[in-house]
């Protein structure tokens, strides 16, 4: 059974940072494709970035040139690194992995961007 965990949330000040991992075991096979993904109270969840087998990456216009998204092969594991944080960042965000040809989520990992 695959398990998706992400970590890493927090309360940081506004132009802070903080580094989100999404860890997936159970499973023999590697990341195909991730996503980070957040839902901020009273919206809807959007899609923030993004990385298909680790080469290809995209992100949501709001978080460009201040998010990165990266991933650890060996591991199974896909960051998502978080600079110059605004409190319009604050959200739960979730990591979507696609292995093996299905899609799976993690359960949510709070980050809150206040002063």
């Amino acid at each position: 059974q695959v398990h998706v965990v992400e970590s890493g949330g927090g309360l940081v000040q506004p132009g802070g940072s903080l580094r989100l991992s999404c860890a997936a075991s159970g499973t023999p096979f590697s990341i195909y494709r991730a996503e980070w993904h957040r839902q901020a109270p009273g919206k809807e969840r959007e899609l923030v970035a993004s990385t298909t087998r680790g080469d290809s990456r995209n992100y949501v216009d709001s978080v460009k040139g201040r998010f990165t998204i990266s991933s650890d092969n060996a591991e199974n594991t896909v960051f998502l690194l978080m600079n110059s944080l605004k409190v319009e960042d604050t959200a739960v965000y979730y990591c979507n992995v696609t292995i093996g040809g299905k899609a799976y989520w993690g359960q949510g990992t709070q980050v809150t961007v206040s002063s």
